[in-house]
């Protein structure tokens, strides 16, 4: 319902924060994420938002970045995981931390937030495994800084262009980005030929 809110920064928490807009104060619960990044002073701010309407309340999450706010989203369609639980996570971990655990599979760290438990950290690996990897890949939100987006995508085009089947291509060159995101291109597709 609302994209996001444009107004002055008038109080902030931990937990929330309040935004002028219009002679309007809006209450918005925020990560920790978005917290360390706002400014300290009442300066204008934008807050990328979604509206949690529940039987008992309306809720406005906030975030910074609109990168986060996806996240957040994507984390709320698992089953089982609520808009506070997202917003744990997210003050947690950062964006990309999370991203990583869940395409790697890293269920000890998603299972190290509070709040979740096994069965939990394993349905969100499995309900956006894939449509992180996709996303990736895609362009779309990368895993890891943009610069080693394009070197992956470069990467990947090399191997399948010399025959190497694009999944098994893919995991290599995920190992190997783990292992050294520093790595030049030609030693990446070099390493990932081996």
């Amino acid at each position: 319902m609302y994209a996001y809110l444009d107004g002055k920064l008038t109080y902030k928490e931990p937990a929330y924060a309040i935004l002028d807009v219009g002679g309007v104060g809006y209450e918005v619960r925020i990560s920790l994420q978005t917290y360390s990044a706002l400014p300290s002073g009442e300066e204008r701010v934008r807050l990328f938002t979604h509206l949690s309407i529940r039987e008992d309340a309306h809720v406005l999450f906030g975030f910074l970045e609109p990168d986060e706010k996806k996240l957040f989203l994507d984390l709320i369609s698992v089953s089982g995981i609520g808009a506070n639980t997202a917003l744990m996570m997210l003050s947690s971990l950062s964006t990309g931390e999370i991203r990583q655990a869940i395409v790697g599979e890293d269920l000890r760290t998603i299972q190290g937030i509070k709040g979740i438990g096994a069965k939990t950290a394993q349905r969100v690996i499995l309900e956006l495994r894939d449509k992180l990897k996709k996303e990736g890949m895609m362009g779309g939100t990368t895993l890891s800084p943009l610069a080693n987006a394009a070197k992956r995508q470069d990467a990947l085009a090399a191997l399948t262009v010399m025959g190497i089947p694009r999944p098994m291509a893919e995991k290599s060159v995920e190992i190997l980005l783990k292992r050294d995101p520093d790595i030049k291109l030609e030693d990446l597709i070099r390493q990932a030929l081996r």
